[in-house]
């Protein structure tokens, strides 16, 4: 049996096989990985598959699941740094067999660790001075992704990037890399893409995503970033969109290959601050949560857990002067669902109060001290927007003041 025939009847068994595989989904942990493949969540065998057949030409390749994606990625290797990520996918594009190679980037804490080449992935142990291995391949741990299902999504390989003679943002890819580098921490938010002239907003992206900006056509080309991520201080950025590569001087702008990197390092709140929970969402007439607000409650969490000392005031609003029926938690303490929840009567400013409380509580069953929070309703009286108009669901917010710190 040669070769050739060897390679495809083993190639065969791993497509036609999928029983040969068993082990547990592994979570990405936070970091930059230099991907090649993305599947959906059915298809983890074909992620199998591909590791098995890359191994088999001599690749270093894991593949491991990302929970907000609800994907599986292949990847060649894990950095836990963008700049030498993104320098890695160039020079694997260049060898010509990936070259729709991307950088993944999985937000949180960066925790590196190193395995040697030929290490199963899932046996990821800290490198020290003497067991640092021979050019290691840097390798993230694992841990077990979330319980909640999320539809499924086909992916298709970002295009190859062309270079143009003249770089403008309109060919030219820019990367938003939102980080915190006092404590090594990849963070999730937006960023507003805002016409500089007209002082107008144009569109709002995510961070940590590949993107083309918009075409501001104003005289001065001039496009302001605004960097909004709920625990941070917003944080804004300038560059032209017609010159974009005389911006590269800018201590926050890098280019790196064909990709402009545009860096937000971030800064937790201080005293004073005071940052929106518009991603809390809640029930109508009551003092209980939808299931997406869990996100940024854990945004929350996280700010609280990693700053000990501070203390903060939650401030609850409505929309309008309300009265009537209250849903609030009923005794099984669910935060988000209407099952089992009690009903009262009370005001707008009942209700904004019970909206407050019910977050504290939720942070309170999750392991926060209660005496670190207060609690101020305001009811309808301080709207952002005319409670008839299109934002007035804006009004319905809780805000969070940093007491201390």
């Amino acid at each position: 049996m040669n070769n050739f025939t060897r390679f495809s009847l083993v190639v065969g068994l791993l497509f036609f096989s999928g029983r040969l595989f068993s082990q547990d989904p592994k979570e990405l942990a936070p970091g930059y990985y230099v991907v090649v493949g993305a599947y959906a969540k059915s298809r983890e065998n074909m992620a199998q598959n591909y590791v098995e057949v890359l191994k088999l030409k001599s690749h270093t390749a894991f593949y491991g699941f990302n929970s907000r994606r609800n994907l599986y990625f292949v990847y060649l290797k894990y950095f836990d740094n963008l700049k030498e990520s993104l320098q890695d996918m160039k020079h694997t594009r260049s060898r010509g067999e990936f070259t729709d190679a991307w950088v993944r980037v999985v937000t949180g804490d960066i925790a590196p660790r190193v395995v040697t080449p030929s290490a199963d992935p899932g046996l990821v142990k800290q490198a020290t001075e003497e067991t640092k291995p021979e050019q290691p391949v840097i390798e993230p741990p694992t841990v077990q992704p979330p319980v909640t299902q999320e539809p499924e999504i086909e992916v298709t390989d970002n295009p190859e990037i062309v270079q143009y003679k003249v770089m403008t943002l309109g060919n030219t890819e820019v990367f938003l890399s939102l980080y915190n580098a006092r404590n090594n921490r990849i963070v999730d938010g937006q960023v507003d893409v805002v016409d500089t002239d007209r002082t107008r907003l144009m569109t709002t992206v995510k961070g940590n995503e590949y993107l083309v900006l918009p075409d501001p056509k104003s005289k001065s080309g001039e496009l302001t970033l605004i960097c909004d991520a709920f625990g941070y201080r917003k944080i804004q950025q300038q560059i032209n969109y017609p010159l974009p590569l005389a911006d590269t001087v800018k201590p926050y702008i890098d280019l790196m290959g064909t990709t402009l990197v545009i860096n937000f390092d971030l800064v937790r709140y201080h005293k004073g601050d005071i940052g929106t929970l518009f991603n809390v969402y809640f029930y109508n007439d009551a003092a209980l949560m939808l299931p997406e607000s869990k996100y940024e409650l854990n945004s929350l969490m996280q700010l609280m857990t990693e700053n000990p000392n501070y203390r903060i005031m939650l401030h609850g609003h409505t929309n309008g002067n309300y009265h009537g029926k209250i849903l609030t938690v009923g005794p099984e303490n669910n935060y988000f669902s209407l099952d089992g929840a009690k009903q009262g009567i009370g005001s707008a400013k009942d209700l904004s109060r019970n909206r407050a409380e019910v977050i504290r509580d939720f942070l309170v069953s999750n392991g926060i001290n209660g005496s670190r929070m207060e609690i101020k309703a305001w009811g309808g009286k301080r709207p952002l927007f005319d409670k008839n108009s299109m934002n007035a669901k804006k009004n319905v917010r809780v805000e969070v003041e940093i007491l201390q710190e």
